[in-house]
């Protein structure tokens, strides 16, 4: 029988997702429309919990302790624009970093279907 093989395991696990995101918030930091809203932002801290959610969208451990998005995102008026820009960037890295096609579409419906509890503006 042949072991199934998620896409967490198959782009190389937590060292794999650790760089992603690593080089996902540089991009987001260098955008000048996106990186104030970074300020005063603990980005160790929420590096460490964005590295467990794309874990776990990656079909990897499911250690999110994080707040639900919705909440987490409360008050921050985040338009579609803005959300559509954050994703691009995302996907860009994993772009960069080689990741597959099917997962790469993965983790875009992934973020289509998030949206709503995100978008307010």
């Amino acid at each position: 029988m042949t072991a199934v093989v998620t896409n967490f395991e198959l782009i190389g696990g937590t060292p794999a997702v650790k760089e992603a995101v690593n080089r996902f918030y540089d991009r987001l930091l260098a955008d000048p429309e996106l990186a104030g809203a970074f300020d005063g932002v603990d980005l160790v801290h929420l590096k460490r919990h964005q590295v467990d959610l794309i874990s776990m969208v990656l079909g990897g451990p499911n250690e999110y302790t994080g707040r639900d998005l919705g909440e987490a995102h409360a008050g921050m008026d985040i338009s579609a624009e803005t959300y559509g820009k954050v994703g691009a960037h995302l996907v860009a890295v994993l772009e960069e970093l080689g990741v597959p096609e099917h997962v790469i579409a993965s983790v875009s419906d992934t973020l289509t279907s998030v949206a709503p509890q995100i978008v307010k503006a």
